[in-house]
Parts: C-alpha cells; structure tokens; sequence
C-alpha cells in the first residue's frame, strides 16, 4: 500500500514558487509539481486562519459549521475527519507542526494532543505559530527554554507588534532553532526511523512563512529587494457597497515607506525557499528508504499573504493574494505528469482526494471534492467558493465577485482583461446582469451544502 506525504505551509500565496511565479527559488515542490498535477487556480475555503483549516480537516464550510473567523474554537473529538477514515485504511498517522483546530494562544500544546488522536492522528507532535509560539509551550519551546532562547524569541516578538509589526529583520532564534526548521527535521527524523509494519501518513505543517518578516540567515539575504515583483496597486474606483474589505482599508492599511514591501517580498520569499529546502531534505530521506515510488505527495497552504498587494499586509481578504494558495498532487502510478489544471479547485477538495487515492471513501457529510480525477487535467469545478465574517466570494474562470455581509455586491473583477485586479466593477450598471448570475450561484452553491446538512 502507498505512503502518503501531506505537505502545508501557512500564508503561502499561489505564486510563491518557481512553477507558479517564477519568482521565488522551489525546485523541490517544483519537482513535485513536475510529477504531479499543479492546480493554479485553487482557492481557500476562508482566506484566515482557523476557518480554513477546520474546513479543510471537517469538510464543512463556514456556513456549515459556523467558524467565520479567527476565533478560539476547537474541533468536537468526534467530528468527522478524512485523517481519521486514512487511520482506518490501515495506515499510521503523524503529524509535525501546526494544526489549529483548538485555541493556540497560551495553551500547552503537549497537553492536548488527546484531541488531535481522537481526529484521527496517532504520533504528534504539534508547534503554535510564530505568534502563538510566544506565549504558549509546546515540545518545540521546551528545547528553547533549554537552550537559552525563549525569552529573547518573545522579547523580539513583543518589540515587532507594538512598534512595526510588518519589520524586516532576522528572527532571534538561530536557523538550527528556526521554528520551520524544527518542523521539517522533526518530521525528517520519524521518516528516518519509521520501522513499522503499516504504511505511513505524515502531516508536516509549517508555521512559516507566516508573518512576522523574521528570516533567518542565510535565507534573510537569499533576495535581491530590487528584483522583486511589484505590488498590485489598489484604486479606489466608483461608489459602491462596503464589506470587511473596506474596514481592512481605513483602519489596517499601512503606511508604507519606499522600499519597504520589496524589502518584505524579499525576506517572504526567503522564507519560502528555507521550507522548501526542509522539503528537499525529507524527500531525500524517503527515496534512501526506496519509498519515493510509492508515495502519494500532496502540497497546499491554507491562506495567502498580501504583501504590500492593494497596500495591506496579512489576509482575511478576498484579493487573490490572501486568496489563492498553491495545491499540487503527486500519485505514483498515474500516467499524467507536469499537468497544470487551470480549473477552479477548493483546499476542502484535499481531503477526499487523498482518501480515494488509497482506495477509501468518505460516507459522512462533507463539500470537498476529489482532485483524482483531474490530475490528467480534466475539469474539475466551474467555480469555487471562499467565506469569511458572513461575506462569500465566487470565482470561476472569467469572474470573480464577492458579496457583504448584507449580500450586496462589493467586489467584482474581470479574470481575464484584469487579472491584476486593478478595477473592481461593483455597483456598475454594465454588469448588472454578470452581477446577478453570480450572485444566483452564490445561493445556490450554499443552498446544495443546506439541503446536504438537512438530509
């Protein structure tokens, strides 16, 4: 039977590596994807934290399962859970690094690990974020309380958020302590030593590349400023409805200085090769053992990063830079290889398909989609769905538009002449007709997922 190798990152954007975007050094997801199939147009089910996990581990959207937001929330033990069906084809699950489905914050992480079995995870060994890190405990900051390094990781962190909280400079912790670093040899040492008869799931969740801008070198200088991609510029446009967008730009826009979102683009993407580069080792590890062949490899994030795009920082935005993420699926023995699927996808649709991919199936109620069949490239959604606060968003190969918590349209953006995102054509009468079709398959997406829940 197939291993199978989940691979996550938190706040990666869709084209932060050199198969996507070309702007950012990859070669190991990019040798993923060139054995794989990459899906470029995936979005995730809610562009923040907590919803989009607890919807990518339950199935169930915000609307079904009422996280709308970053908020202290935790998954019911005996919620469903495709990791717990994986466990139940036979297979020993881990997990390295960062779930979020229960509160972070001030927790100790080794102490509620009975939760994340019950879901479906038999080793574990759990990391908070590069926030949470700061002041909850977990095995990863036991080693830095032996090592001297804790207080100096929180004194750091608590300088950054009370002056300039998106700063670029190299985190306190040295590389070898690097919270990403952590993860990826953690994870690298449980492959080295597996010697168990069933096959192995192995979930490796990275906290970065994660705000704070905290790169440690030599990834910190890996990054020319000057050769990074601009941002995508935000204008203001004709008057038109309000939604949480609008808040983000009056009350978190910050007020950038020359230089200084090149200069954060450059330290983000040396975040992104430092994970990349953990990649490339734990690959390396599973091909010494002969298993490479054999692996089923899976790639997402669960949210991106604006980077200075339309002048914000962060996410809980529909732009497609906190909205896109990257997805790509390896399977050994499909034919298809270096397949780019251009087809709306979901990261809820990665549960299901890894399932099926070991000849499982899911019989309880869930919205994802299985990505199996579209590896080969077929069509796999005509849109796809992303929510957030009590607002919804749509996109489909030409469109793209979200609604307010009123459901009045307040983004509206055409795919294919402004794929930038430069003009949004909310409230304009030209588009009345483009407006209320999308709108009717807003309901009607939610509607399908109510008569689901009710049946």
């Amino acid at each position: 039977m197939r291993n199978i190798l989940f691979l996550m990152t938190d706040q990666q954007r869709w084209d932060a590596m050199g198969s996507s975007g070309g702007w950012v050094k990859t070669p190991n997801l990019d040798r993923i994807a060139a054995e794989g199939t990459r899906f470029s147009n995936c979005v995730t089910t809610s562009p923040v934290c907590v919803p989009a996990r607890v919807t990518l581990a339950t199935g169930r959207y915000p609307h079904n399962n009422g996280v709308w937001n970053h908020m202290p929330y935790a998954v019911p033990a005996e919620s469903d859970s495709w990791m717990r069906e994986i466990r139940n084809l036979g297979f020993r699950t881990s997990l390295f690094g960062k779930t979020h489905l229960h509160p972070h914050g001030r927790s100790d992480l080794r102490k509620k690990e009975d939760l994340l079995h019950s879901l479906g995870l038999d080793d574990v060994n759990e990391i908070g974020g590069p926030r949470a890190s700061a002041t909850g405990l977990s095995h990863m900051t036991a080693t830095w309380i032996e090592q001297g390094l804790l207080e100096a990781y929180r004194a750091d962190f608590k300088e950054r958020f009370a002056n300039k909280q998106y700063v670029v400079r190299p985190s306190a912790l040295p590389l070898a302590q690097y919270y990403d670093v952590y993860v990826g040899q953690q994870a690298k040492q449980y492959l080295s030593s597996y010697d168990r008869d069933e096959p192995w799931f192995c979930w490796v969740s990275w906290g970065g590349p994660h705000q704070p801008w905290d790169t440690p070198e030599p990834y910190a200088s890996m990054y020319d400023p000057d050769v990074m991609p601009p941002p995508a510029i935000h204008h203001t446009g004709q008057p038109r409805p309000k939604g949480k967008l609008d808040q983000m730009m009056a009350n978190h826009s910050p007020n950038f200085e020359a230089g200084e979102v090149a200069t954060m683009r450059a330290d983000y993407a040396g975040s992104v090769s430092l994970i990349d580069d953990q990649i490339g080792e734990i690959l390396k590890v599973i091909e010494e053992r002969g298993e490479l062949d054999s692996t089923i490899i899976a790639f997402t994030s669960d949210h991106g990063e604006m980077n200075g795009d339309h002048g914000l920082i962060s996410k809980s935005n529909f732009y497609d830079g906190a909205l896109r993420v990257p997805m790509i699926v390896r399977a050994p023995g499909v034919e298809y290889t270096g397949v780019v699927n251009d087809s709306p996808a979901e990261t809820v649709d990665l549960g299901p398909t890894l399932v099926e991919l070991v000849g499982g199936e899911l019989n309880y109620r869930q919205f994802g989609k299985s990505l199996k069949g579209a590896l080969d490239g077929s069509r796999h959604r005509d849109d796809a769905l992303s929510e957030i606060a009590g607002e919804f968003m749509l996109m489909n190969d030409e469109w793209k538009i979200a609604l307010n918590s009123d459901a009045e349209t307040y983004m509206l953006f055409d795919r294919k002449n402004d794929p930038g995102e430069a003009h949004n054509l909310a409230g304009l009468s030209a588009y009345r007709s483009d407006t209320d079709a999308l709108r009717l398959r807003i309901l009607e997406r939610i509607a399908q997922s109510q008569l689901h829940e009710t049946k």
